[in-house]
């Protein structure tokens, strides 16, 4: 029973791994844009109940929108793909030496001559589905994208909400029951933890060092939240004037 489960859990993880790179994305995304309204909010001198609405309504419109294009992105990809791919077949349908004559140049080009050429490429223009692969590969250098636009899409948001939710817990917290602390403190630390996370996640999509990957995502979160805060600060100060 447990090996069942090892084995249901590994074809799970093989199954939706693929979609690791999206989680990072968003999750660094919502992280950085809510910690940047909340430093904002906080250093334009605004109160509570105005930061949980600015960071709630951000997370949830900017989430959508990053998650929207996660979606398009992909999805027109794969139009892009298929449209080249009918294409393709029907070239092959209508004028299949020409078509012919391209896979002999694609293995010409890869040094392949005489018998062995000519063998090769009978073998691959037997089947329509080979041979229109071949273009698409080799030929046009189009690859298939396995990824679902939906899924893509789903992850992303989920993402984007789970790790952007952070710098928003303490506030919230704070709201309902009041927090014994530094709200914004507190805050800035829990979102580094989650920058941390998120950075050890991007280094396996990466393949890059684990410390460089963290710093760069930490750094870039304290950046932004640094900028915010100035920026309104500053306005606070402006507008008050």
């Amino acid at each position: 029973m447990t090996k069942t489960y090892l084995n249901s859990s590994k074809s799970w993880l093989n199954k939706y791994q693929k979609y690791l790179g999206e989680f990072v994305y968003g999750g660094i995304d919502g992280a950085v844009t809510t910690f940047a309204v909340v430093s904002g909010a906080v250093g334009a001198g605004l109160n509570n109940k105005v930061i949980i609405i600015l960071g709630f309504a951000n997370l949830l419109a900017d989430g959508f929108a990053m998650s929207i294009g996660a979606y398009l992105s992909i999805k027109s990809t794969k139009d892009n793909y298929n449209k080249h791919r009918a294409i393709a077949r029907f070239g092959i349908e209508n004028n299949p030496e020409r078509k012919k004559e391209k896979v002999k140049q694609i293995y010409q080009n890869k040094g392949f001559e005489g018998e062995l050429l000519q063998k090769v490429v009978n073998t691959i223009t037997e089947d329509r589905d080979s041979w229109v692969d071949v273009i698409m590969k080799d030929g046009l250098m189009l690859a298939k994208e396995t990824k679902s636009s939906l899924m893509t899409g789903f992850v992303t948001y989920i993402s984007f909400i789970l790790i952007g939710l952070i710098p928003l817990v303490i506030y919230v917290w704070d709201y309902i029951v009041a927090f014994p602390g530094n709200l914004f403190l507190w805050t800035g630390i829990l979102t580094s933890i989650g920058f941390i996370f998120i950075g050890l996640l991007k280094t396996y999509v990466t393949q890059t060092s684990k410390i460089k990957g963290i710093l760069e995502t930490l750094l870039l979160g304290i950046l932004a939240a640094g900028v915010s805060y100035y920026v309104g600060d500053l306005l606070e100060k402006i507008i008050t004037i």
